[in-house]
């Protein structure tokens, strides 16, 4: 069974991937308030990822996946063959489904209550991220 440290490196690493997801694909979205939304969550996951590792007691930069680059590549790709907000929402809808994916494995472990609390908290934010950028993809279909 993973431990604390291995546990939460894994829900840093999808942070990361959605620090630099959101920045990414909000620089290429038309809509104003959608971007400036995207803008906004890149920070936020920025600030999860250094309450997480100092909960934590990890030092060490952890990084992103590998999925992840692989993942804003694709995003890239998207933007620049003009898919439109909606392929971009959809790809950030895809990344936003890893991060609840991560958060659900990482509290189904053994974990200390002050990473527990983080790690809920944090959780609901997600999902309700989550939800955000699912109704803007849904609303952009074509």
């Amino acid at each position: 069974m993973a431990d604390e440290k291995d546990l939460v490196k894994d829900v840093i690493q999808v942070l990361h991937d959605g620090h630099k997801g959101f920045s990414d694909i909000g620089e290429h979205l038309k809509n104003p308030s959608t971007k400036a939304y995207f803008l906004e969550e890149s920070q936020t996951r920025h600030k999860f990822e250094h309450e997480l590792k100092s909960a934590a007691g990890i030092t060490e930069d952890v990084g992103g996946t590998a999925s992840g680059a692989v993942h804003r590549a694709w995003g890239d790709i998207k933007a620049h063959l003009d898919g439109g907000d909606h392929a971009l929402l959809e790809t950030a809808e895809q990344g936003e489904d890893a991060a609840e994916k991560a958060y659900k494995d990482a509290r189904a472990g053994q974990l200390s209550p002050a990473v527990r609390d983080i790690l809920v908290s944090q959780q609901a934010h997600v999902v309700a991220s989550h939800d955000k950028v699912k109704a803007w993809r849904d609303s952009k279909a074509a």
